[in-house]
């Protein structure tokens, strides 16, 4: 992992950075959609492959709802950070590296391995996830 700027500022916030991809996962862990949306700003995108485009934490939230519902019933995301930027004091950028597993997978198969982007910025000292993008790894 690697960061800029001082590094009591840093350490802190490289921790709060980490503690939101860590509660995504530990929301999707639980498929719980409310938390995992909480984790988004109001205007947040997600782009995804396939053409998936959702703008804003009640459409990031009900596509999330739908999946646990759904196909996603059960399933764990799995998320290893590879690097944090950090730009200022109000915005990160993180990429890292990650799938999902359905039930009974004890590892991400090839096809569903991902390299995200993750833009977050702090807001009212609480750090928020502001835009998301995966592609295959």
């Amino acid at each position: 992992m690697t960061n800029t700027g001082t590094a009591p500022t840093r350490t802190s916030d490289n921790q709060a950075v980490g503690d939101v991809l860590g509660g995504i996962v530990a929301a999707w862990a639980a498929n719980d959609a409310d938390a995992f949306a909480g984790f988004y700003t109001d205007d947040a995108t997600v782009v995804l492959p396939g053409g998936v485009f959702h703008v804003g934490r009640n459409e990031i939230r009900a596509y999330m709802a739908a999946g646990f519902a759904g196909p996603m019933k059960g399933s764990r995301s799995v998320d290893e950070q590879e690097n944090v930027r950090f730009i200022g004091d109000k915005a990160a950028i993180v990429v890292s590296r990650s799938g999902f597993q359905l039930p009974g997978e004890n590892r991400v198969p090839a096809d569903r391995v991902r390299r995200a982007t993750w833009v977050l910025s702090k807001r009212d000292d609480r750090w928020l996830v502001e835009a998301y993008h995966n592609c295959p790894a």
